[in-house]
C-alpha cells in the first residue's frame, strides 16, 4: 500500500485516510506520492503522530497539506492529541512514490 514500515492494524487505518488528502499540484495522494515517512497510534495516550514531508520546502500548498492532515485525523479521532511533524530528512525524491502513485501520474 504504501512504503511506511511496520503499520499496525490502526496505522493502516489511519494511512487509508491520509489517502483521501491529495496534493492539489499533481492530483496524487500524500501517501502514494510518498510524502508520509511514519504513522504512530497510541492508544493508550490517545495520540497520533504523522511524520511526513513535502516534495519541496517552497511548496505553495504546504501549509494546505499538513492542515488538511490536522483536519482529517481530527475528525476521525476527536478524542486524540494529533501532531503532524513536517521534516525535511530524508529529503523527499520521486523514487518515494509508489506504484499507484505511479499509475495515477500516468492516467492524468
Amino acid at each position: 500500500m504504501s512504503n511506511i514500515k511496520h503499520l499496525s492494524p490502526k496505522e493502516q487505518k489511519i494511512a487509508q485516510l491520509l489517502k483521501t488528502i491529495v496534493d492539489p499540484e499533481v492530483a496524487v495522494n500524500i501517501i502514494d506520492l510518498g510524502l508520509v515517512y511514519e504513522i504512530t497510534f497510541d492508544q493508550d495516550n490517545k495520540k497520533i503522530h504523522v511524520v511526513m514531508t513535502l516534495s519541496t520546502r517552497g511548496c505553495p500548498l504546504g501549509d494546505t497539506i499538513t492542515q488538511n492532515v490536522q483536519v482529517v485525523l481530527e475528525a476521525n479521532y476527536q478524542d486524540f492529541e494529533i501532531n503532524v511533524e513536517l521534516v525535511w530528512d530524508p529529503e523527499w525524491t520521486p523514487e518515494m512514490i509508489t506504484d499507484e502513485g505511479r499509475i495515477a501520474f500516468e492516467e492524468m
